[in-house]
């Protein structure tokens, strides 16, 4: 049975509320090859939103606004197999609300894209997040060609092509921002989704092949920091953990365990307010930079005044 803990989110307030679930399928096994069992982690996922889903319909638990998955919850293209379409429709029809899935999209040509699909339950795929910030030789190879000239190995590395966009999808009336995974790092795209309107940040993330390194209680700080900055709730979905709700203050409300399967629900507070980090940005960033580079100039030029002097 899935594990359901439902929290309030401590700065309700008097702003509009929605409820969440994040689904913590987890991985058959640790390390680089968990992907080697690809439906094994869809069928993970897909079970866990079941199990609540049954929860719901005998009234153990409330049935929320929208159900968040991982990033690369199905590692199957849901478009060209079939039986994962028929899965993950599956999943949303008896949950009965949008799930907002990770999935890994294969083009004709040759590339992938990291996507994040809000799957409806009567309509199925809509509108979708293509990752905009890969990691380097781990989704694409910088100078590929020359890359696997050098090295056989240089072929594993996967041919990912970036996306674009402002990085926010909307679940019925609520617009969201999908940070995907270590984008959660990069201020401007987190920026640009609040900026576009985003009241709420997700970031559906797979931490699996990082093991049990402190990686992923790095992104974890990384997110509590994007909750102070912008005012926002963030929710983390993680495929093997550490899957979280984060208040608009930073506090973790509620987490998951490394390597469990679990649901984490919460009612989480919306907002549509811009602080003032969100309004000015990088700005106090690059007035810094200019301030340091400035002085260094003033005092490589007084060290060459003075070298002339007699």
């Amino acid at each position: 049975m899935a594990v359901v803990s439902v929290v309030p989110l401590s700065s309700g307030g008097g702003d509009r509320q929605i409820s969440v679930a994040l689904i913590q399928g987890n991985v058959p096994r640790l390390g680089l090859d968990f992907n080697a069992q690809r439906r094994a982690v869809l069928d993970n996922h897909v079970r866990k939103t079941l199990e609540l889903a049954n929860m719901i319909a005998l009234g153990k638990s409330a049935r929320p606004d929208f159900v968040l998955w991982p990033e690369n919850s199905s590692d199957i293209d849901p478009y060209r197999n079939d039986d994962a379409f028929d899965q993950i429709s599956t999943a949303a029809r008896v949950i009965g609300v949008p799930i907002v899935v990770g999935a890994v999209i294969r083009s004709a040509d040759g590339t992938t894209r990291n996507s994040s699909i809000v799957w409806d339950p009567k309509t199925g795929p809509g509108q979708t997040h293509d990752k905009r910030k890969l990691v380097p030789f781990g989704e694409y190879l910088p100078m590929r060609d020359l890359m696997i000239r050098l090295s056989s190995y240089a072929e594993q590395v996967g041919n990912f092509v970036a996306g674009s966009g402002n990085g926010v999808v909307e679940i019925g009336d609520v617009p969201i921002a999908v940070t995907t995974c270590y984008e959660v790092a990069f201020d401007g795209l987190v920026t640009q989704s609040v900026r576009a309107g985003a009241q709420l940040i997700t970031v559906p993330t797979n931490n699996a092949t990082f093991g049990r390194t402190e990686m992923t209680y790095q992104q974890l700080a990384m997110s509590r920091v994007r909750a102070v900055e912008h005012n926002r709730a963030v929710l983390i979905a993680a495929t093997s953990g550490v899957s979280a709700v984060v208040d608009r203050d930073g506090t973790v409300v509620q987490r998951s365990g490394l390597f469990t399967a679990d649901v984490l629900m919460a009612r989480v507070a919306l907002s549509s307010d811009l602080t003032v980090a969100t309004r000015i940005g990088t700005v106090p960033e690059w007035l810094a930079v200019s301030v340091v580079v400035a002085f260094l100039a003033g005092a490589a030029c007084r060290h060459r005044t003075r070298g002339k002097l007699p």
